[in-house]
């Protein structure tokens, strides 16, 4: 019997054992349910996928990798503990690396980058789910940078954010972070659209680093 080419899954794209497992821990360390300093039992999480230690520990690892999980001799894993100063560091390195990106970027820009900004724009206004918010942030950031043509770039600044969306979905939550951070989206979007590139760069950097004070303003009160 002839095989049908487009019936045919492409396996190389389905998602890997270990892939869903480090997603599960991510979200899980993201939203809270793993908070700072909490052991990561393999065990427990190999028995819930109902699978072997082994794509519980490649995940873990990957983890490691993102700064996310750290081993401690005789307690395993456990989520990595970021303290205020490491937090200030890595929101000025993500300023750093998206104002670059938006810069390689702005002369590229089309009809259809704004088009998808503009429509991640207002979902993240209509969307009251705190655990989307995050998320659509990174898409509306993330498609102004796509026609930098720069995917090691732009893969590096989604591993920055990775280690923050814990504490950014905090932020978005606290002193109307959510209408803050659509208002600026949308400022941002439009001096996108007139070319300006050194302006649209100095604004982005301004919104991460006030983000990052907002944050750290109110921090120490929920740590306590």
């Amino acid at each position: 019997m002839p095989l049908n080419v487009d019936e045919i899954p492409n396996l190389g794209k389905a998602p890997s054992t270990s892939d869903v497992i480090l997603k599960f821990i991510r979200d899980s360390i993201a939203d809270g349910s793993l908070d700072e300093g909490e052991p990561i039992r393999q065990d427990d999480v190999a028995r819930l996928f109902n699978v072997s230690k082994i794509p519980v520990r490649e995940a873990l690892k990957r983890l490691e990798a993102e700064g996310l999980v750290e081993f401690h001799r005789n307690r395993g894993a456990i989520v990595t503990s970021v303290s205020e100063p490491e937090i200030a560091q890595i929101f000025e390195v993500r300023a750093i690396l998206e104002s670059n990106a938006l810069r390689l970027s702005i002369p590229f820009m089309t009809d259809r980058t704004f088009g998808k900004a503009q429509a991640y724009c207002d979902e993240f206004a209509r969307e009251d789910d705190v655990a989307r918010w995050s998320e659509l942030n990174w898409q509306f950031h993330s498609c102004l940078y796509e026609d930098a043509q720069r995917p090691y770039l732009v893969s590096t600044i989604r591993s920055v954010n990775d280690r923050l969306e814990r504490y950014l979905r905090v932020q978005l939550t606290l002193s109307h972070g959510k209408e803050t951070a659509d208002r600026e989206h949308r400022e941002l979007l439009a001096i996108c659209r007139t070319g300006d590139v050194e302006q649209a760069a100095a604004f982005l950097t301004d919104h991460i680093m006030q983000a990052c004070r907002s944050l750290l303003h109110h921090l120490p009160a929920r740590r306590r």
